[in-house]
């Protein structure tokens, strides 16, 4: 199976280098100068790293196989992939783990499928396609996801209310006596 690394940004410069959106906990090992990555879409590379550098950060690197700017502005988008096994983690999974689950209530209502994972500044969000069709960004946190049951193909949310589409209709506002229509106090502009 293939594993995002990392998602290749902005040019950083003259010479060849990119920022990377890293996807890896171990960005050290999978991007060491000499390390050849595969890449999705497979036409852009293989990449083979000749330096790596953090600034600001962030981490920026180049590749033998983009010399000048204007080879690095055409990596802009593409995704470096490794193979991977399945995580021996207990609370962690790759994307494509989560990709085609059952999401579901505590009651085993079923609210839609796992359709993405992406990640936030704050925080990993699971993408839901609802029944309805919706897409809902749902936080991937122990709170709203408590279980993920990979071999039993599903996870349960415990959503707040308003969360999902399928509960826009019941959402009550709860606005001050003297408020306006859009929700400001009386008087004020």
């Amino acid at each position: 199976m293939q594993l995002v690394v990392a998602r290749v940004g902005r040019a950083h410069g003259l010479r060849g280098e990119v920022a990377l959106d890293l996807r890896t906990d171990a960005p050290e090992e999978r991007l060491a100068v000499g390390e050849r990555l595969e890449t999705d879409p497979p036409s852009a590379g293989p990449l083979t790293v000749t330096r790596v550098r953090v600034h600001q950060g962030r981490w920026l690197v180049t590749f033998a196989e983009a010399a000048d700017r204007s080879a690095a502005e055409a990596l802009r988008g593409v995704e470096l992939v490794v193979d991977a096994d399945a995580s021996d983690e207990e609370d962690a999974w790759y994307p494509h783990e989560l990709r085609g689950l059952r999401a579901e209530l505590e009651d085993g209502t079923v609210v839609g499928e796992v359709v993405g994972l992406e990640h936030l500044p704050a925080h990993d969000a699971l993408a839901i396609r609802e029944t309805g069709g919706e897409r809902t960004l749902v936080p991937f946190v122990r709170q709203i996801v408590p279980v993920v049951d990979v071999e039993g193909g599903r996870v349960v949310l415990t959503p707040p209310g308003g969360l999902l589409a399928r509960d826009a209709a019941s959402v009550v506002v709860d606005l001050p006596e003297d408020a306006e229509p859009d929700g400001r106090p009386e008087g004020e502009a």
